[in-house]
């Protein structure tokens, strides 16, 4: 077989040309489509006995794509969102091929029409207000490390960013004066502002003062012990830690798998409750689709009818008593 047609040379073009610099993927994508075709090949080299730096286009048909993603879920354990996750970057990645080289259209077009699996949406975890306030009691504001911790989790309640959002925030991107706000690099290199509260512009204002912070524009934000730039993990660990603490006065919050994206869903259902429309909720959370929106709205929903249910009044039987006696009834109808 030809070796223009290697696999290897499509992935690597793919990877630097259409992911980096024609589509200027964010950075968690570009490893998501590297990570996706580097287990692709695992498992030809494993399942196949393919050396993968020979495989070729032609070898990845779609039985053997079908048979990679059964493998994803059954021998991987992974879910149908991680299942669909890797089968849009090999989508992408034939894609690409299908316009390199017409011969491969039809080849590259039976791999795309593999479809990506319905999956039930999430449950919604939110916390309750006294939650929230339970969390943010935690830090130590006495010591610098806690006065870290507070000016994370407030601006995540705050704002409802991602993870990913939080820990890339730079000096530059705070606005502090009247009216205060941040400015967000979220999903596909889209900004969106977030108005702050006083107290959160106070508690900014504080951290940037401290030697812990502050800096250039493009200084980070948020570092951890160490002096270095925070990462997503680290926001995770660190909400993980405060949860676990807060755990141990308000019971509520053990039964409740908890992460920063909790945090963005206890913001968006309590602007719903304070009366926020949807649209503003939307442009918060930085939301590409209405549809990703109405969810909360349809949680509000359901918490509303719950509530008029505990409040109903419960019918009185009014059903005549002259109907309960069988006698009376089994003389009525024999007549």
């Amino acid at each position: 077989m030809s070796d223009r047609h290697l696999l290897g040379r499509f992935v690597r073009r793919f990877l630097l040309e259409e992911v980096v610099a024609d589509r200027n993927l964010t950075p968690n994508t570009q490893r998501s489509y590297r990570d996706s075709i580097r287990i692709l090949l695992r498992f030809m080299a494993e399942r196949h006995s393919t050396d993968p730096t020979r495989v070729t286009v032609e070898q990845v048909t779609a039985a053997v794509v079908r048979g990679f993603l059964a493998h994803l879920e059954e021998g991987r354990g992974n879910s149908v969102s991680t299942r669909n996750q890797r089968l849009a970057a090999i989508h992408s990645l034939f894609r690409f091929i299908a316009r390199e080289v017409p011969e491969l259209v039809d080849h590259a077009a039976q791999i795309q029409a593999i479809p990506l699996r319905r999956a039930a949406p999430p449950t919604m975890t939110y916390l309750e207000k006294a939650e929230v306030d339970a969390l943010l009691a935690v830090p130590d504001r006495r010591r610098a490390l806690g006065r870290r911790d507070y000016a994370l989790l407030l601006p995540l309640y705050n704002t409802g960013a991602r993870a990913s959002e939080a820990a890339q925030v730079t000096v530059g991107a705070l606005t502090l004066d009247l009216p205060p706000s941040v400015r967000f690099l979220g999903k596909g290199r889209k900004t969106r502002i977030c108005p702050l509260w006083p107290d959160t512009a106070s508690v900014f204002r504080d951290l940037l003062e401290s030697a812990a912070a502050g800096g250039p524009a493009d200084a980070p934000v948020f570092r951890n012990v160490r002096g270095q730039p925070l990462t997503r993990y680290g926001v995770h660990a660190l909400v993980a830690r405060t949860v676990a603490k807060a755990a141990t006065t308000t019971p509520s919050l053990r039964g409740k798998r908890i992460s920063p994206h909790t945090l963005r869903h206890t913001t968006a259902v309590h602007l719903l409750r304070a009366g926020v429309d949807i649209n503003t909720i939307r442009a918060w959370l930085g939301h590409v689709s209405l549809e990703t929106t109405n969810r909360y709205a349809q949680v509000d929903l359901e918490m509303k009818a719950k509530a008029l249910q505990a409040c109903a009044i419960t019918s009185s039987d009014r059903t005549p008593t002259w109907r309960k006696d069988r006698d009376l009834m089994a003389f009525l109808t024999s007549l």
